[in-house]
């Protein structure tokens, strides 16, 4: 094992630059002290020389195994570093990136935001700003309209967002929208009625099936 320690002063001091050749190789493991005496270990994904700042895959705090957390880890504030194991043949090439893919997801992810500080600076009430987040998990077509929520152009929620508040043509499209906010309501209800950490666990759980 090799081990190289740099002791930091807490954040006072920089740490040292390492010298030629004293780098992280992409696939090995190493254990890392903070200087506030947390100790992380994983699998080095990327190493930036200049910047000290290292990417590790470490396993789940969650503990789930199908899972991983990835750290950045500033070394300037790292007291010492041990190389569990040293990977010294060339990294496998990385995986391509659906660039597309990513970028819908980040647009979606900034509406989603810009809908949520929307919702609050209108005064929307806790139940409804919910209530949005669930049919929008189900149906993307929604905003927000004032107060009202406007779904597929056909169907407006209004306040206080029971299901007698649901208007629009009938069809399938209300008929729908009205099922989902009867759902929404029984599920809130059965959740009050769970003891608090238990709720805590189904509401996490649901959360997870949805993402």
């Amino acid at each position: 094992m090799f081990t190289q320690s740099w002791r930091s002063g807490f954040l006072a001091e920089k740490m040292a630059a390492p010298g030629p050749g004293e780098y992280f190789n992409v696939g090995s493991h190493v254990s890392c002290l903070t200087c506030l005496g947390q100790r992380l270990q994983g699998e080095v994904l990327a190493f930036d020389y200049q910047s000290k700042m290292l990417t590790l895959k470490c396993p789940a705090a969650s503990g789930k195994p199908n899972l991983h957390d990835v750290v950045l880890i500033n070394l300037a504030y790292v007291s010492e570093v041990d190389i569990i194991t040293d990977r010294t043949e060339t990294p496998p090439p990385l995986a391509s990136l659906n660039v597309n893919k990513l970028a819908n997801r980040a647009r979606m992810e900034k509406e989603d935001k810009l809908s949520q500080a929307y919702a609050i600076s209108a005064g929307v009430s806790l139940e409804g700003q919910q209530l949005f987040q669930t049919i929008h998990k189900t149906i993307k077509d929604c905003r927000w309209q004032e107060k009202n929520i406007i779904v597929m152009d056909d169907v407006v929620v209004s306040p206080p967002y029971q299901v007698d508040n649901c208007k629009g043509k009938e069809g399938s499209a209300l008929s729908h929208v009205r099922k989902i906010v009867e759902k929404h309501f029984r599920d809130v209800e059965s959740q009050k009625s769970l003891p608090r950490p238990q709720a805590q666990q189904t509401q996490k759980d649901s959360s997870t099936l949805s993402s």
